[in-house]
């Protein structure tokens, strides 16, 4: 009876730290969703549900696209997933290697997860650094989340699962390789983390210069709808263009401030332009810009 009433302890304990993310699953079509993450830095009151993920569901299964920042947040996607198809997740797709979007993988054990190759070896390389970053920062909602590393590998630019075509494009520019997915059947482009809508782009592994590039590609694809990474979902067509902008202003003025010899906190004193004033989490993320990006921008005009 003694050990009865300490399985009962710590079942309890158990289910009591869940986190619970009030996810809802926003449709987008017949047969596609997406999950809002919100606009915030990591926390432990968010649980770490700060990027998007998607699904698409086919004749037979299901695509996820992402998994988020830990296996209780994959368990809960799997549960909203249920309440709409009991079609099996057989695959899920990783966009690209950070935390945010790869870190609930353990939650789908037995599911085929594609990537590409960059992003499979920077997963296995530091995926357990992230894991004990997030632990700081979210704490509870990162239970049960351990390292489960892609198991295939893209390289073709079609993807056929279960007979349902997708097209692929392999980028770069928010990191070494961003992986854009577009769907023809309904048309909606799932652009991950080359694309915020409205939410201040975040650059800790940027190239700008490729990152516009990039941009300048998607912008030619005929799509209706685009699923970015971070914010809502754009109809209008505006968020590449916004997000190009801001990159152009955010390389201009790295570019202005070392050939004048400014120092970081004159760069930050500077005022929000209007056009990105509706932009969420401005001076948290263009902060971090600043002091990830300047070092580089000064070390290249001292050499010129």
């Amino acid at each position: 009876m003694k050990y009865f009433y300490i399985f009962i302890f710590y079942s309890t304990f158990l289910y009591s730290t869940s986190f619970n993310f009030e996810l809802k699953a926003i449709k987008l079509s017949n047969n596609s969703y997406y999950f809002y993450g919100k606009e915030e830095y990591f926390s432990v009151k968010n649980g770490g549900d700060i990027s998007n993920t998607a699904f698409i569901i086919t004749k037979n299964s299901v695509i996820l696209i992402d998994t988020g920042s830990s296996y209780e947040y994959g368990e809960e996607v799997k549960k909203k997933i249920k309440q709409i198809t009991n079609k099996p997740i057989k695959y899920v797709i990783n966009t690209h290697h950070h935390p945010d979007h790869f870190l609930g993988n353990n939650a789908f054990s037995n599911s085929e997860i594609f990537s590409t190759e960059f992003t499979k070896n920077e997963i296995a390389k530091n995926g357990d650094l992230y894991i004990a970053n997030l632990n700081n920062l979210v704490q509870g909602a990162m239970n049960g989340t351990k390292i489960k590393v892609p198991n295939e590998i893209l390289k073709s630019n079609e993807l056929n699962l279960d007979g349902y075509k997708l097209k692929l494009f392999y980028l770069d520019g928010h990191t070494k390789s961003d992986l854009v997915i577009y769907d023809e059947n309904t048309k909606i482009l799932y652009a991950a983390d080359l694309v915020f809508n409205k939410r201040t782009l975040a650059t800790p592994h940027a190239n700008i210069p490729d990152w516009i590039k990039s941009l300048e590609k998607l912008k030619k694809i005929n799509y209706k709808i685009l699923v970015p990474g971070h914010g809502k979902i754009d109809r209008t067509k505006n968020a590449i263009n916004e997000d190009i902008a801001y990159l152009h202003y955010l390389d201009n003025t790295l570019k202005n401030s070392a050939r004048n010899g400014f120092d970081i906190f004159e760069i930050l004193a500077r005022p929000i332009p209007k056009e990105f004033e509706s932009f969420t989490m401005f001076k948290e993320e263009f902060e971090r810009s600043i002091i990830n990006l300047y070092p580089k921008y000064e070390k290249r005009r001292m050499k010129n």
